[in-house]
C-alpha cells in the first residue's frame, strides 16, 4: 500500500510539475491569441458530458503503460499553456497563480485521477517489464483504477460545468 501511495503522490507531482511549466511558459501576445482561439473553438458548445469525454480520453491515455507518462505530461503542460495564453489577455487571471485553478473541487478530482493513471502506467513498467510480475496480477487492481477514474472524472466534470454555469450567468 505504501508502494501505491507513493507511485500516486509522484503521478500527481509529474502533472502538477508539467502544470505549472506550461502555466509560466512566456509566449507573445499573438501566440497567446492563437492558443486562445483554438481552445475556444475546441470547447465550443461543450458541456458536462463534452468535458467529461475530453477529460476520460485524456486518463485513459494515461494508463498506457510508459507512453501514458509522456500523455499525462503532455497534457499537463498543455493545460497550463491554455491557463497563460488565457491569463496574458485577462488582467484577473494574471493576478492569480496559475496553481489556483488546481485547488478548485474539479481540479482535485483532475489532480487525483490523472495521476491515478500516470502512476499506474509505471507501475505497469516497473512490474511487468523489469520485474518480470505476470500481467494478470496487476489486471484487477488496473480496472479497479480505471473504474475510479472514470467515476471521478464524471463527479469532476458535473462541478466543473455547474461552476462554469455559475460564473457565466452573471448577476440576474
Amino acid at each position: 500500500m505504501k508502494t501505491r501511495i507513493f507511485y500516486l503522490v509522484i503521478g500527481m507531482i509529474v502533472f502538477i510539475i508539467s502544470y505549472f511549466f506550461g502555466a509560466n511558459t512566456n509566449i507573445n501576445l499573438d501566440e497567446s491569441k492563437i492558443i486562445k482561439e483554438q481552445f475556444e473553438e475546441k470547447i465550443k458548445g461543450i458541456d458536462e458530458v463534452g468535458i467529461f469525454f475530453n477529460n476520460i480520453i485524456i486518463a485513459l491515455g494515461m494508463f498506457i503503460p510508459g507512453l501514458g507518462i509522456g500523455i499525462g505530461i503532455f497534457s499537463g503542460f498543455g493545460t497550463g499553456l491554455v491557463f497563460s495564453a488565457i491569463a496574458e489577455n485577462n488582467v484577473t487571471l494574471q493576478n492569480i497563480s496559475p496553481l489556483a485553478i488546481l485547488i478548485t473541487p474539479f481540479g482535485i478530482l483532475e489532480i487525483f485521477s490523472y495521476g491515478l493513471a500516470i502512476s499506474r502506467s509505471a507501475m505497469i513498467i516497473h512490474d511487468y517489464f523489469i520485474k518480470k510480475i505476470p500481467w494478470n496480477r496487476f489486471l484487477k487492481p488496473t480496472v479497479i483504477e480505471i473504474i475510479i477514474v472514470v467515476s471521478l472524472l464524471l463527479i469532476g466534470a458535473v462541478i466543473e460545468w455547474n461552476m462554469i454555469e455559475q460564473f457565466t450567468k452573471g448577476p440576474i
